[in-house]
């Protein structure tokens, strides 16, 4: 009898591919390296990077950025002593700006010398620089300019303009805001040199205070920071975190003059004490 054809129905080998195909999936490659030969990769490794990133810091610290230790009360209230702040080496500076420059004049006395390990660390910026041979003062007078102190008023002056520095000189418990200067002087800032003080003037050994001493025989230059030995700017309190802020040249800067004259070789001092 003639019926509607019936449809095969799968071979016994087709209905078990599914399960061969499964079974025969490559398995993932396994580490076949020992726990010892892991061990050195992993060192390697890890040696590789440490050295990338001090290599990394070096470079930032050398060219760009550099973090230092406030060590004294010289510029408070702007700097606390222990603020760490960071100077920006490709950033130019100009009067008004908080500076860090090195020690060469011999300002500061004899210090011991950092131990090795600080040395190492300190030279790839890890550590920020110590006190021991950096000084921070703000920017008063460029190469040729003429500062003053005090006018009429009782204001420093700089190519004949007062400078208004209420907003960065310290303040008594009391309010009331220190003297720009309980010394006087008259001076006009040798080449490649420059004239700093303290925001605290009464806590700062500034300029003012080495307008007598003399450097490679020269009366007065020890006052005077050469320009080649700033490391740049101060543009921000890295730390403590609750300090952290930015910087800027106060505004009363912007009206003081370029320099009339060419800055003369030697420091001209025509009123100091001494």
């Amino acid at each position: 009898m003639e019926g509607t054809p019936q449809e095969a129905g799968p071979a016994p080998e087709a209905q078990l591919a599914p399960a061969k195909r499964s079974a025969e999936r490559p398995t993932p490659p396994r580490d076949q390296r020992s726990a010892g030969r892991r061990l050195v990769d992993g060192i390697r490794e890890f040696v590789i990077i440490v050295v990338v990133a001090l290599l990394v810091s070096t470079l930032l610290k050398t060219f760009v950025l550099q973090m230092f230790i406030i060590p004294s009360q010289s510029m408070e209230s702007t700097l606390e002593i222990g603020d760490r702040v960071v100077a920006m080496k490709i950033v130019s500076y100009q009067r008004g700006d908080i500076i860090v420059f090195e020690d060469k004049l011999n300002w500061l006395p004899p210090a011991p010398p950092p131990s090795p390990t600080q040395k190492v660390l300190e030279f790839v910026g890890v550590l920020p620089a110590s006190g021991d041979q950096y000084l921070v003062k703000r920017l008063i007078g460029l190469p040729g300019d003429h500062v003053v102190c005090c006018s009429k008023t009782g204001h420093v002056t700089v190519n004949g303009v007062e400078l208004e520095e209420s907003s960065y000189l310290f303040a008594n418990p009391d309010g009331s805001l220190v003297k720009p200067s309980e010394v006087d002087f008259d001076i006009i800032v040798p080449a490649g040199r420059v004239f700093v003080l303290g925001d605290h003037r009464n806590k700062s050994a500034d300029s003012r205070y080495h307008l007598c001493d003399s450097s490679g025989g020269v009366k007065g230059l020890a006052a005077f920071p050469e320009i080649t030995s700033i490391q740049g700017p101060v543009k921000a309190t890295a730390y403590p975190f609750s300090r952290a802020r930015t910087f800027a040249v106060p505004a009363t800067f912007a009206s003081v003059p370029a320099a009339t004259s060419a800055p003369p070789a030697t420091p001209q001092i025509t009123a100091a004490n001494c």
